[in-house]
Order: C-alpha cells, then sequence, then structure tokens
C-alpha cells in the first residue's frame, strides 16, 4: 500500500447539509450562460411542469428510496431536491395480484406473481418499482404518475410538492404499462399515454392512448395502441404528452437509451392519426442518446427540452436544450445548423431569461446536524425506522453544523450473497465525473453476537462494487478492502487487502448502584469503538466520445492526515440495473440476536 500526506480533513470542515449551496464538484451555471450537463447526477427519465415561475422535476428511482425525488428551480440551470413524493412502496391493495388486468384484457402470461411488499422489504428490487414519471400540475394541486413493469400505472398527489403527498392510486392493473403521461384537455376530458415494455408485455415499440376519469384515478375506457414504431422508430417509449394549438404531440425517445434519437408525433386527435418527426439527434455533437425528456416553456414565451444523456456508470445525467417550434407548428430542439428540422444537443448556451434564486446543485455533502435524513439520501430498498438514528447533536456542536447518524447493523435475509442483497445500504448518487469523498466513521460492534463477521463501511456499489468496511473477527476488528463483480447475479466477494485495527474501550456510563439490593449486580456490556477515514477519489477515463469509465481509488488513515491507498489499481466502476453507480453507506450483521452494534458516521464531505 502506498502512503500519501494531504492537508487535515477537520480543519476545513465548514460544510453543513442545509439546501441551496454550490456544489463543490460540479457548477453549470456560469453567469451569462450555463454548459451541460445542467445536472451531473442519475436523474434518469426526467419531467418537468412549470407553476407560475417555478420549474419542478421529478425522475425515475425504481426500486430505491425515498422515491421520486422531487426537484425545483427558478431558471432551468440551478435545481435543489426539495422532497420525494414516494416514501413507501405502495400498501396492502398491491399485492392482491387477482386483478393483474385492465378492462378484460389479460397481459401477464406468468403465473408466478410479482414480488408483494413483503419481499420489497426483504430483497433489493434492482430494475423494478418506479419507472419514467410523468409530474404535473391540475386544478390546484401535483399530480406524479409512474409506471410499475410489474403491476401498472399509478398516481400521487399533492398540494404542497415540498410536503407530504398522498397515497399511491392504482390508476390500472396491467402488466408491462411504463411510462405513462397525462394530459387534461380544454373540453374536461383527460386522457394517458403510455408505452410498453418488452421484458413484460413481450412486445414494444408501440405507443398508447387511453381516456381516463376527469380525476385521473381511473381508465374509463380501453387503452389502445395509438402509433407503431417499429419500422422507423424501433424501441419509441418515454411518452410525454401535450397540446399545442390544437394539435396534440406526443414526444418520445425512440432507437435506445444510449444510441438513440428524440421523436415527435402530432395529430388533430388525442388517438392519432399520428405524425413522425425526429426532432433532436446526436449528429456531430458528443452527447449519445439524447434520450427521454420534457417540454417547457416560461413566462416570457421561451421554450426549453430537459433530457438525459446515459453516461454509464455516471448514470443518466441531465441536459437542457432549447427548442423552438418552426412555421409547420413542429418543434425543433438544440442547434439545427442545416435547416432540416432535426436538432443537435448543445454543449453550451445562453442561459434562459429567468429571474434566478442563486447558484446551487442538489445537495452533497452532510454533517448530519438534522432530525431528517439529507434528500440527496436514499436506500437501496424500502428502508425500516430500525436502521438508523440521527443525533442532531447538542447546542454547541449543532450551532456549529455538526450531528452524527447512527447505523445499526441491519441482520441479513437468508441466502444473502452480497450487498447487491441489502436493502440497507444509505447511498447518494455520483455528483460529477471527477469528485472526492472522505467520511469518518466509528465502528461499535455488538460483544454479544457469537456469530463474527458485524461489520460497517463505505462502497461505491453498482453492478460490480468496492467498499472500505470495519469487521468484527474472533481476532478483533480488521479493516477490509472488498470488491465484488457481477453482484446482483449473487457472486462471492474477494477480500484484496485485511489490516487488524486497534480498538478502544468505551468508558460505562453508569453504575450498579442504581440497581435494586435484591439484584444481583450485572456487569455492563464491554462496548468497543473503533475510528478510520475513508477516501474515495473518483476521476474519468475516456472510453468513446464524452462517456468517461468511471474509476475510483480508495485510502484509509486513522488521524485524517496520513493516508493508505488500498486499490493497487484503480476500481472501474459500473452502473446498478437502470440506474448508475452510487455511493454511501452501511452496517450488516448475520446474526438474530436482540440487539445490535452500530456504525456512527460524523460527517460526508464531498469536494473536487
Amino acid at each position: 500500500m502506498r502512503h500519501i500526506l494531504v492537508a487535515g480533513v477537520l480543519a476545513g470542515l465548514s460544510f453543513t447539509a442545509a439546501a441551496q449551496q454550490p456544489s463543490k464538484s460540479w457548477n453549470p451555471d456560469r453567469g451569462t450562460y450555463y454548459v451541460n450537463p445542467v445536472i451531473n447526477a442519475d436523474y434518469s427519465d426526467p419531467d418537468v411542469c412549470r407553476v407560475g415561475d417555478d420549474f419542478y422535476m421529478t425522475s425515475s428511482s425504481f426500486g430505491c428510496f425515498p422515491g421520486l425525488q422531487i426537484l425545483h428551480s427558478t431558471d432551468l440551470v440551478n435545481w435543489e431536491i426539495i422532497g420525494a413524493a414516494l416514501t413507501d412502496y405502495p400498501g396492502p391493495g398491491w399485492s392482491d395480484e387477482r386483478q393483474w388486468e385492465t378492462l378484460g384484457q389479460r397481459l401477464d402470461t406468468d403465473d408466478t406473481p410479482p414480488p408483494g411488499p413483503k419481499e420489497w422489504r426483504t430483497v433489493p428490487q434492482h430494475g423494478n418499482g418506479v419507472w419514467a414519471p410523468a409530474i404535473r400540475y391540475h386544478d390546484g394541486e401535483f399530480y406524479i404518475y409512474c409506471g410499475d413493469p410489474d403491476r401498472g400505472i399509478f398516481m400521487v398527489k399533492t398540494a404542497d410538492p415540498r410536503g407530504r403527498w398522498e397515497d399511491p392510486v392504482w390508476v390500472v392493473k396491467a402488466k408491462g404499462f411504463i411510462d405513462p403521461c397525462p394530459l387534461w384537455d380544454e373540453d374536461g376530458k383527460a386522457y394517458l399515454s403510455h408505452g410498453c415494455a418488452g421484458s413484460r408485455a413481450g412486445h414494444k415499440s408501440v405507443l398508447f392512448v387511453a381516456p381516463t376519469s376527469p380525476d385521473g384515478t381511473r381508465l374509463i375506457g380501453q387503452s389502445r395502441i395509438v402509433y407503431d414504431g417499429h419500422e422507423t422508430q424501433p424501441t419509441i417509449e418515454g411518452t410525454k404528452f401535450y397540446k399545442y394549438k390544437g394539435n396534440y404531440y406526443i414526444f418520445s425517445p425512440a432507437g435506445g437509451v444510449s444510441t438513440g434519437w428524440q421523436v415527435v408525433l402530432k395529430a388533430a386527435s388525442p388517438f392519432g392519426p399520428y405524425q413522425e418527426r425526429v426532432v433532436m439527434a446526436q449528429g456531430s455533437s458528443l452527447v449519445n442518446g439524447p434520450h427521454q425528456g420534457a417540454w417547457v416553456d416560461t413566462p416570457s414565451g421561451e421554450h426549453w427540452f430537459i433530457h438525459f444523456q446515459d453516461k454509464d456508470a455516471y448514470g443518466r445525467v441531465v441536459h437542457l436544450q432549447p427548442m423552438k417550434w418552426n412555421a409547420e407548428e413542429w418543434p425543433v430542439i438544440g442547434m439545427d445548423e442545416d435547416g432540416d428540422g432535426t436538432g443537435e444537443p448543445v454543449e453550451k448556451y445562453r442561459k434562459p431569461a429567468l429571474k434566478s434564486s442563486g447558484v446551487f446543485q442538489p445537495v452533497e455533502s452532510d454533517t448530519f446536524c438534522s432530525t431528517e435524513l439529507g434528500l440527496q439520501w436514499q436506500w437501496h430498498g424500502v428502508p425500516s425506522p430500525y436502521w438508523y438514528y440521527l443525533d442532531a447533536g447538542a447546542t454547541e456542536t449543532h450551532t456549529k453544523g455538526l450531528g452524527a447518524l447512527r447505523l445499526y447493523s441491519v441482520d441479513q435475509a437468508d441466502g444473502w450473497h452480497n450487498l447487491g442483497d441489502s436493502p440497507n445500504l444509505l447511498m447518494q448518487k455520483t455528483p460529477a465525473d471527477e469528485f472526492t469523498v472522505t467520511s469518518k466513521l466509528r465502528f461499535i460492534p455488538n460483544p454479544q453476537l457469537k456469530e463474527k463477521g458485524e461489520n460497517c463501511g463505505f462502497v461505491l456499489m453498482g453492478l460490480d462494487y468496492a467498499t472500505v468496511r470495519l469487521t468484527d473477527t474472533n481476532e478483533g476488528v480488521v479493516l477490509q478492502y472488498v470488491e465484488c463483480k457481477d453482484a446482483l447475479k449473487g457472486t462471492t466477494e474477494h477480500i484484496k487487502h485485511s489490516i487488524p485495527m486497534k480498538s478502544a474501550s468505551l468508558p460505562v456510563p453508569y453504575s450498579n448502584k442504581y440497581m435494586s439490593a435484591t439484584v444481583p449486580p450485572v456487569a455492563p456490556l464491554a462496548y468497543k469503538s473503533t475510528d478510520v477515514y475513508i477516501r474515495m477519489e473518483v476521476k474519468p477515463r475516456e472510453r468513446h466520445g464524452n462517456v468517461p469509465d468511471l474509476t475510483a481509488r480508495f485510502f484509509y488513515s486513522l488521524d485524517g492526515k496520513k493516508w493508505s491507498e488500498l486499490t493497487e489499481k484503480p476500481f472501474i466502476g459500473r452502473p446498478g440495473k437502470w440506474i448508475g453507480a452510487k455511493f454511501g453507506l452501511y452496517c450488516n450483521r448475520f446474526s438474530s440476536k436482540n440487539d445490535s452494534g452500530w456504525a456512527q458516521i460524523d460527517w460526508v464531505n464531498v469536494t473536487k
């Protein structure tokens, strides 16, 4: 292992977990212009709506919770996380598989029911769950429609996007229905567009429209195919439904996530017949895809398009493109230099003519000085209240922006293979192509656990993962650097380094003097702690175009000043299933003893 000297971590500890702060790793706002991506993080399948002078965004969260994170902006360039619409997976009604059908048309061909709420709480649902949402504002309320590829389409709503969202409503029960978007027409009628997942429905490349009740809670007629893209627009999906100057438009990407283009369909009726046009493609730009997104206008009459680019392990990052309507009332997205009606993505452009509320990006670092988890954090699965405790700190530490997160070790389900099976990973998205994460951990294992192996650590998680962990063994606590290839296939971890650690006895906070004299003295548990600083440095390595490989190096320190590298060669990150690689923390055990040890995390600091 190589030793390096760096500046002390604690000396520069001025960050807080507050919202609206400039990122230390990526800033798209360059004053009079912006650079893409406007959010250099994994917000897949973004959709945006405008309410007055404010813009609201949500995106796919798949099996991570809280799901359907809500972001807010006033200028389309600077975004903050303000909440989440889905804090749990839908309740008991969702486990009732007797109605896996829509309007008498049975869509499933597999007699095995999809995982119900119980399974969701014990096993991460990689690639399942919340797909391609649409957010809309209608009649004083915010609506989000979202597809679950195994169960159908559900809807959540609220009057306050920063507050609590109502429980999900199951709009249509159908295996394979995905990518929904509502449209409320001027005549009071309502419609829902959607696509279908070939992996569930048995075919793809077709788009549907269905009539819905005016309140948007149910279909009132057959969902039927209005467009077939097999010949000209293969793998068309990701519908966004609009009406503009009397015409109906469905914005949909085609051609595949990393290799496709943006299509717009136009018709005089919501059920067609639809004309088609490719309105944006990669062309000579370095932006592969470009994929699914949303049109939004501004109070001054400008038009913009937000979409994602698939950057492999870095996830599906968010781009902002100028958009104009031509004389034939077709949109043109990006820059159309040759005038053929198909634009190309821009690398940089003038900022929208909007009043900005500041320069800030989604929050990254955390000092855990709140009684609520920071909005940047997501669990690997449906969370339990038993998993963590937030110590906001005494007054004197809280005023300095310092608290602590305590992660209790979670007994892993039978059949556990690796961290891909752990729902209690607390993670966040990678914020830039190049960044550094540093964290301080204290490990207090439970001395009563007969089965050793209780551990805590820091992880970079994807289809492959690397982790630095503290593990309680029969020989004491050891620091391990571990890698795992093809984790979601149930493979075995490989320990690359194992280093014995020194532990310190914790003081006993009470004495037997408080016990009744008739009760025999009880010896307090001999808790011991082990402290370690962990650092991960992420840098890109060009692969093709501007889609780089993610490389990571891992270090540890006992004092926050002298660091030792654990990686003999950089770890090459991979995305998860439909999501980018994420980094985060965990604490695990493999015993059903009626108490646990824990990890205390004082802070997580993200810098360039």
